[in-house]
């Protein structure tokens, strides 16, 4: 018997150290493979970027994983034991293992396989650390055999907190939060110092599985295991039995924190700022470097710019009637099914999607589209609503795009049963509920509006549209359109600074140019088509006189405009050519926004931005937009104080601020750049931006309509605010008729500054050194004395203002006109003769300009162009002798066009 126990003791014993031969053996080779754990000591995790607004708002996120990384002595307490009770309560005081937590597990297994349930783990924290952030998430001996022996290590290579540091800023917790920072955003809108006890044991149910505690999905089982959570704190000793029942009797209040962009109307703004980023430090460092960006925008400027872009590009819509339906259900289609598979933009809100169930003589019955559920699905719930007739008469009958069909009578006339249709609430000031609806339509045409600091540059507020969610095209920074009179006051300035005053008198006639070749004949006309003959270059930029333009451009000479243009930042390669001085170029609206700025400050240089400042995850600096030196800025103001005090105590020097230098480029005259204002403002007070004039402080601005009424703009300023706005098709069609920048786009310039500066003070523009103001009659630009409706100050640089031996300025094609040296012309130009073009017959020259006054002189001594004399509203083309009469044909057969346009793209150039 002695021998039989040897022999199985021997075996046993064999078989002992067989395995624990083969289990080092095994050790040693996973010993071999084990990842390097030591670049965990300087681990970066990816890192969400985040977007502010310039009052430090957050305007929006960029991130692949929404992580905020939180050092571990930032962590609460609560939300550090909320975790430990959950997840690991042996946590400070095992190695890395935690043996009775393995033998727990064990038994549990037992009975969880007898009942055919998912086995645990008993995994401790530091293990979850290892398999998180080295190894993959196989279930395999391999693998838990690494992660123990990794947990070892970095027992002994990090400190306690450190590995809960790592642990709880790197674990996914649901709903695409990484770390305990995220998630808290994201699940309740709080900082981490702001959680309850619910909420701290809440997120701790998550690392097991987020998606099987969905607060919505799941939302009793997310309880059940929250509560469970609780009671496992208060036996650590973590809260006291009131403060756990207090928390387990609370609800599981969640608001799930959208994605992205914070703000619904500064989408386009953060779109435009995520492409810059990521042309200066592309995608990986975007999303996953942790970006502090600090931007210019105004928030509640661009909800005035969004909201009234919105509202003007509806004003347009209207204008033109009822487009149809969105859609018509077929028979028997299931109308909550349908709307429910129909997208709505978020930015859309509150407007939504409806189906027309029933018809009445004085309203149409809808139901609503069902309203998404927080689980991301759709409620049940049917929801109906009234739309009254009183809501639907704008709604008459679109005819070719651009007329309307008679009034309606009844709403049979514009829907029918089964149409979807857009619709939103109308409310009661005292109800929070909608007493009905409203008719509403997704306006066809669409624009840009832009706000913009005239000192700095800086980007205040970006409208790209009238929907991001329905197109992120941003047509304020990516749509090249041509900018028509808008363009005008650059010609101007060329003028001024070619020695041309606000009261030099310019020829406003018809004028003819001869292209040469066969392109025939250009002949720009004036938007109503009457013509008012020698009129001042004030009256000329107010009323945008575009035959007084071309013959400023002509004067100054086609490279000088392009320089200008090029000057001032509008278009970098403008063609030299005459059709270009009435706004035949193309530009952006954020570049054209840029170049008034220049007009408003002074004449200086700046850049349109839309970034102030970018740290790096551990707030160091890594981009400034402003970076002039200032070795002041960083002083103690309180020692600085108390050392004047010092130097004199009886009476100390006032310490006053650092001054920074102003390094912005002088691209204009100061003077040059308030005359172009002046005159602007009387563009505002009695010319074609009178739209804006309600506003009721100093404004200047300029009207922009292209050829054949394809865009209308609308540019101007404050001392300290430029807005501009934009109205187009995207595809470039007419507006319609009239539709022109002072309809269509001055209303909501002014609606804009109305809102944003109306109700301050007014502050009048800057007049700088170097300016002298004199009372001039506003129509003939002669010396006046006294006051009078036609009386106004005139801005004139020192020693050019009028004379009274001069006060009536000579008359030629282009008025009292001092000569000057220029690049391309010398001295007013003999009138037709262009880029090699052949000068005209002398019949035809005699309309481009007044080689004589002799005989021309009405009665009352006004200039008459024709030898008639000139009435106060114009002269109409049509009563011009010989202008419309038919041309000659040419050698070869061709015929002259008078709607031929061939010089530049577009020759329009309207108001």
């Amino acid at each position: 018997m002695l021998r039989v126990l040897s022999i199985v003791a021997a075996i046993i014993l064999v078989l002992l150290m067989g395995g624990l031969m083969a289990g080092g053996y095994m050790v040693w080779r996973v010993n071999q493979d084990l990842p390097d754990y030591t670049k965990l000591a300087n681990y970066e995790p990816p890192v969400m970027s985040r977007v502010h607004a310039g009052d430090g708002e957050l305007i929006g996120e960029f991130a692949r994983e929404r992580r905020l990384y939180v050092p571990i002595s930032a962590i609460p307490p609560l939300v550090v034991e909320a975790f430990l009770a959950a997840e690991d309560k042996n946590f400070y005081s095992h190695g890395g293992v935690d043996a009775t937590g393995i033998v727990r597990a064990m038994i549990d297994n037992v009975s969880n396989v007898l009942n055919d349930r998912r086995l645990v783990g008993a995994s401790t924290i530091t293990q979850q650390v290892a398999k998180n952030f080295l190894l993959s998430s196989d279930v395999t001996f391999d693998r838990k055999l690494k992660e123990a022996l990794i947990a070892f290590r970095l027992e002994q290579a990090f400190t306690k907190d450190r590995i809960l540091e790592l642990y709880l800023n790197e674990i996914y917790l649901g709903i695409g939060s990484y770390g305990v920072a995220a998630a808290a955003l994201n699940y309740f809108g709080k900082s981490l110092d702001e959680l309850t006890v619910a909420d701290a044991a809440y997120l701790a149910t998550l690392p097991k599985a987020p998606n099987n505690y969905h607060p919505y999905r799941f939302r009793e089982r997310a309880l059940a295991r929250r509560n469970w959570v609780i009671s496992r704190m208060a036996e650590e000793g973590f809260i006291t039995p009131y403060e756990a029942a207090e928390a387990r009797a609370s609800g599981l209040d969640v608001t799930l924190r959208q994605r992205g962009v914070q703000i619904r109307d500064a989408s386009y703004f953060v779109e435009q700022v995520r492409r810059e980023l990521i042309g200066m430090y592309g995608e990986q460092k975007l999303y996953e470097g942790g970006l502090s960006i600090r931007t210019t925008i105004d928030t509640r400027l661009q909800e005035i710019v969004a909201s009234e872009l919105r509202a003007g590009l509806i004003a347009y819509d209207r204008r033109y009637g009822w487009r149809g339906p969105v859609k018509t259900l077929e028979a028997g289609e299931n109308w909550q099914e349908a709307l429910a598979a129909m997208p709505v933009a978020p930015d859309l809100e509150p407007w939504t999607l409806a189906a027309v169930l029933a018809v009445e003589a004085d309203k149409i019955v809808v139901g609503l589209r069902p309203l998404r559920e927080p689980d991301g699905t759709f409620s049940t719930e049917i929801v109906k609503a009234d739309v009254p007739f009183s809501t639907m008469k704008w709604a008459r009958k679109n005819v070719n795009e651009l007329y309307l069909g008679p009034e309606i009578t009844r709403p049979s006339e514009v829907v029918s049963v089964g149409d979807i249709i857009w619709v939103s609430p109308v409310f009661d000031d005292e109800k929070k509920d909608p007493k009905h609806y409203a008719l509403e339509q997704v306006p066809a045409v669409n624009g840009a509006a832009l706000a913009m600091d005239p000192h700095t540059g800086r980007v205040l507020a970006m409208q790209g549209g009238f929907s991001f969610g329905l197109s992120e095209f941003n047509r304020a920074v990516q749509a090249l359109r041509q900018p028509g009179s808008s363009f005008k006051p650059f010609v101007y300035a060329a003028a001024l600074d070619k020695g041309f005053t606000p009261s030099s008198l310019v020829l406003d006639a018809p004028f003819v140019l001869d292209q040469g070749g066969d392109l025939g004949l250009w002949k720009p006309e004036n938007y109503e088509r009457r013509f008012y003959g020698p009129s001042t270059l004030r009256f000329g930029l107010e009323h945008s006189r575009n035959l007084m333009t071309v013959r400023l451009a002509q004067y100054v000479g086609p490279e000088t405009v392009s320089n200008y243009a090029r000057r001032f930042g509008i278009t970098d390669n403008m063609p030299p050519v005459l059709s270009m001085a009435l706004g035949a170029g193309e530009t952006t609206l954020m570049r054209l926004v840029g170049a008034y700025a220049v007009l408003d400050n002074g004449g200086k240089r700046v850049t349109p931005t839309l970034v102030d400042r970018v740290q790096d995850r551990f707030g160091r600096t890594v981009y400034r937009k402003d970076d002039r030196p200032c070795a002041a800025c960083n002083q103690d103001w309180e020692e600085a104080k108390r050392e004047a005090a010092a130097r004199n105590p009886q009476n100390p020097e006032p310490v006053m601020p650092p001054e920074l230098v102003d390094n912005r480029e002088q691209v204009e005259s100061p003077q040059t750049a308030y005359q172009i204002t002046s005159m602007l403002e009387g563009a505002v007070l009695r010319g074609t931006g009178s739209a804006a004039r309600k506003v009721g402080v100093p404004l200047a601005g300029k009207t922009g309509t292209t050829n054949d009424g394809k865009d209308a703009w609308f540019i101007g300023y404050s001392p300290n605010l430029v807005v501009g706005v934009f109205i187009g098709f995207d595809e470039p069609r007419p507006l319609g008729r009239a539709e022109t920048g002072g309809r269509a786009a001055a209303p909501i310039f002014a609606n804009i500054m109305q809102r944003a500066i109306g109700n301050k003070p007014a502050i009048p523009f800057r007049v700088p050194p170097g300016i002298s103001l004199v009372k001039v009659n506003a129509k003939t630009g002669q010396l006046a004395d006294g006051e009078g409706s036609g009386v106004i100050l005139e801005a004139f640089k020192q020693g050019t203002e009028p004379r009274l031996t001069s006060s009536t300025p000579g008359v030629s094609p282009f008025g009292s006109v001092p000569l000057s040296e220029d690049s391309s012309q010398s001295g007013p130009m003999e009138g037709a003769v262009l880029d090699g073009g052949t000068a005209l017959p002398p019949d035809l020259m005699e309309m481009d300009g007044v080689p004589s006054t002799d005989g021309l002189r009405g009665p009352d001594g006004k200039v008459m162009p024709f030898g008639v004399a000139v009435p106060e509203d114009g002269v109409p083309t049509e009563e011009i002798p010989g202008l419309n009469d038919p041309q000659p044909a040419r050698a070869g057969g061709y015929a002259p066009d008078s709607t031929n346009s061939h010089i530049g793209s577009g020759t329009g150039g309207l108001y």
